[in-house]
């Protein structure tokens, strides 16, 4: 497949997951998207997920744009958020 039909697919891929957090991890993420509106849960996690994968060695190019994408998003640079 070529590279552009691959990313493109790997954008459209997602799976639903649910999962309990203990409420401190529940309460910080909270309280870092309210100081910070350009976040969502879902792009908080996307990030901490792919950072997490990235810095343990899976060697993906696919995860590493989902943490590249997710940390540096146009709008947070335009905002500085």
């Amino acid at each position: 497949m070529p590279e552009g039909l691959e990313q493109a697919a790997a954008e459209t891929s997602v799976v639903s997951f649910q999962s309990e957090l203990p409420q401190p991890l529940q309460q910080a993420m909270t309280q870092f998207i309210e100081g910070h509106p350009n976040w969502d849960q879902y792009r908080l996690v996307q990030a901490a997920l792919a950072g997490f994968l990235v810095q343990n060695g899976k060697p993906s190019r696919e995860i590493t744009r989902v943490y590249v994408g997710n940390m540096f998003r146009r709008e947070s640079l335009l905002n500085g958020v």
